[in-house]
C-alpha cells in the first residue's frame, strides 16, 4: 500500500488500485463534515499555501474549502504576477521560501511538468492542481469517485463500464489524467468524441489500449452515446494560438435534451469538470439538462472537496484520527 504520509501527488501514475480504493474510502468519510453534519478540527493550526498560477474557481476555492473544513488555516497567491516569479525567481527557489511557511502546498501553474519541478524544491507535500495540458490528478480522483458514486445507483461499478470522453480530448488534461485511471480497471470501453484536430494523444490511447481496453475513436455523436458516463469537456481556448482558432472546433459536440432522449441511455450520467461554456455559440452542455437527475455535474463539483479533504488528511497522517476531533455545529444550515 502506498504510503500517503509525507507525499506528493503529482501525477496520477503513482496510483494502483489500492491506493485509489484508499482515497475513495476516506473521502467517503469526509461527506458529513462537507454536509455541516458535523465539523471536525484534525488539522486546526496547519498551514495550506493555495498557489495559483493560472486562472481558477473551482479547483482553487474546493482546495482552501477542504483544508478549512478540517480546521486548518489557508494562504493564498493568485496570479505570477503577483509572486517573486513575475521577478524572476526560478520555481525551486520560490519552494523552499513557501514550503518553510507551510504544512502543505497546492499549486496550479500553466506550463507542463512545472509542480514537479516546484515540488523538488518544497519541504512540505505538494498537491498538483493542474500543470498546463498536462495532469490534473485531484479532478481525476473526483471523477472516479463521482463515477462510483452515479453508478452504484444502478448497481454498476468502476470495472465493465461503458464511458464516453467528448470534446477537446487534446487539450484537456482532466480527461488524460481519467483515461490513466480508467486503464487499472476491467474491461472498459472508452468512446473518444472529438474533431479530428482534436483527438487524444496517442500516449493516453496506447495506455488504455496496453490494458486491454476497448478504445473507439470517432467524430460523430450519432450513434455512440448509448454509455453508462459522458465526459464531456469545453475547448480548451487557452491552450490555443488565438481565440479565432478554438473558434474553428466550438460548438461542434453540444449535448441537449433532445440529443440525450434520442442517443443516450435512461441511466446514462453526464459529466464535466466545470465550467461549461454556456454562450450560445459553444453551449456544450445545454441548460435544459438542468433537471434531468443524471446529469451530475454538481453533484461532481461538490465531491472535489471530498477528495481534496482525504488527499489532506492522508498527506499529514490523521486519516485515522478524525472522529476523535469531531463537533456539532452550532450554526444554521441547510446543507445536507
Amino acid at each position: 500500500m502506498m504510503n500517503f504520509q509525507g507525499s506528493h501527488i503529482l501525477s496520477v501514475s503513482q496510483f494502483d488500485r489500492d491506493a485509489i480504493a484508499r482515497i475513495l474510502d476516506v473521502s467517503a468519510q469526509m461527506a458529513p463534515y462537507a454536509a455541516r453534519q458535523k465539523r471536525c478540527h484534525v488539522l486546526d493550526g496547519a498551514i495550506l499555501n493555495n498557489l495559483f498560477f493560472e486562472p481558477s474557481t473551482r479547483t482553487r476555492v474546493s482546495f482552501g474549502t477542504a483544508f478549512n473544513l478540517l480546521g486548518g488555516f489557508v494562504r493564498e497567491t493568485v496570479g505570477e504576477e503577483n509572486s517573486s516569479l513575475s521577478k524572476g525567481e526560478s520555481l525551486y527557489d520560490t519552494a523552499q521560501v513557501i514550503s518553510g511557511y507551510s504544512d502543505v502546498i497546492a499549486m496550479r501553474h500553466p506550463k507542463m511538468h512545472s509542480v514537479a519541478e516546484f515540488a523538488e524544491g518544497s519541504s512540505v507535500p505538494v498537491i498538483n492542481g493542474g500543470d498546463g495540458a498536462n495532469e490534473h490528478p485531484t479532478q481525476a480522483l473526483l471523477d472516479l469517485f463521482t463515477i462510483q458514486s452515479e453508478m452504484s445507483r444502478f448497481d454498476k461499478g468502476l470495472d465493465n463500464l461503458d464511458i464516453v470522453l467528448m470534446g477537446d480530448l487534446k487539450h484537456g488534461r482532466t480527461v488524460h489524467s481519467l483515461s490513466k485511471l480508467l486503464s487499472l480497471y476491467k474491461n472498459v470501453k472508452v468512446t473518444m468524441v472529438s474533431p479530428n484536430a482534436l483527438q487524444m494523444p496517442d500516449s493516453v490511447l496506447s495506455t488504455l489500449d496496453n490494458a486491454g481496453h476497448q478504445v473507439v475513436v470517432t467524430d460523430k455523436i450519432a450513434g455512440s452515446l448509448a454509455c453508462d458516463v459522458i465526459y464531456q469537456t469545453r475547448i480548451q481556448q487557452e491552450r490555443f494560438e488565438s481565440k479565432e482558432e478554438a473558434d474553428l472546433y466550438r460548438g461542434h459536440f453540444s449535448l441537449n435534451k433532445q440529443v440525450y432522449q434520442q442517443y443516450c441511455k435512461n441511466h446514462t450520467v453526464i459529466m464535466h469538470p466545470l465550467p461549461r461554456d454556456s454562450r450560445p455559440e459553444a453551449n456544450e452542455l445545454d441548460t435544459d439538462l438542468n433537471e434531468l437527475e443524471n446529469l451530475a455535474i454538481f453533484r461532481q463539483a461538490q465531491n472535489g472537496v471530498l477528495v481534496r479533504m482525504a488527499l489532506f488528511a492522508l498527506t499529514l497522517g490523521v486519516e485515522n484520527s478524525l472522529k476523535d476531533y469531531e463537533r456539532p455545529v452550532n450554526w444554521y444550515t441547510n446543507k445536507g
